[in-house]
């Protein structure tokens, strides 16, 4: 007899925001965060494309990784496959941080069927490492993950949420913080030891994003931490099709604190590309 639990289990999805008609665009989101900061992005986009937002895994309404070892950049791009098959024969990707490194491998696996890709600072910060061994231009981050991580070992997941969040947006952005997102934050924080190590530990050879042929809109921060400008300083030179916007005054979170700004260089470049 043929127990429920004997039966093949459908494989897991990510949870989809789903907006508009026409060409498509998927979205992919940063840290700490869900699908829900590109709405602004899906209502600019909406009228003209089809826009595809996903959550990664363990973020927002995507189940939990379900494995003991840590999630890597390509399990990352395996959640997504049904979303790209959604996306159809053709998309553009959009990412931004985590996402953009996640973007990133998904354009090399997918390469025949990207259009563009467009990307707010990917932290891809193994090719840092690649460059030469630390002390070097990722020291900040990994910084931060120790002590996010000790936060969690003593179970203050507060704590460990100020550790990260402080890093990226500058001292007291956590304090700041509005009460009401604090609390995803603070679910999402405790795979920040996963997000580091798909972030500094999964191979990226630069001279693979040299093949990708394909325009590109790479995005920077002026005010964003020293980990961040040295990927860019590293990718955007190795990109043959690269279109740089660099935003004074803003910073790694751009995309969720000044939306409006990034979003309407987001638009210009597809209306364009």
């Amino acid at each position: 007899m043929t127990t429920r639990s004997d039966l093949p289990q459908p494989a897991p999805s990510a949870f989809l925001r789903e907006a508009g008609a026409g060409p498509a665009v998927v979205c992919l989101h940063a840290n700490a965060g869900s699908s829900s900061q590109w709405r602004g992005l899906m209502d600019a986009l909406g009228p003209t494309h089809h826009v595809l937002a996903p959550d990664n895994w363990g973020a927002g309404k995507s189940p939990a990784w379900p494995h003991a070892r840590k999630v890597t950049l390509a399990d990352e791009v395996d959640l997504l496959g049904p979303v790209f098959d959604r996306a159809g024969a053709r998309f553009v990707l959009v990412g931004h941080s985590y996402g953009g490194a996640v973007a990133l491998k998904a354009a090399l696996r997918y390469r025949s069927r990207v259009n563009a890709l467009v990307l707010y600072e990917p932290t891809l910060f193994s090719l840092v490492d690649a460059q030469g061994p630390p002390p070097n231009g990722a020291d900040g981050i990994r910084t931060a993950v120790a002590a996010s991580v000790t936060a969690l070992a003593r179970g203050d997941r507060d704590a460990a949420a100020a550790h990260f969040i402080n890093f990226w947006m500058g001292a007291g952005a956590w304090v700041a913080t509005p009460p009401a997102r604090k609390p995803a934050i603070t679910e999402a924080i405790v795979a920040v030891e996963h997000w580091a190590h798909a972030l500094l530990q999964e191979p990226a050879p630069l001279q693979d994003f040299a093949q990708l042929d394909l325009p590109v809109l790479y995005m920077v921060g002026e005010r964003s931490p020293e980990p961040a400008q040295a990927v860019a300083r590293l990718l955007i030179p190795a990109l043959p099709r690269v279109t740089v916007r660099r935003f004074d005054g803003l910073g790694h979170m751009a995309p969720v604190t000044h939306p409006e700004v990034v979003n309407a260089a987001i638009v210009d470049f597809l209306h364009s590309a």
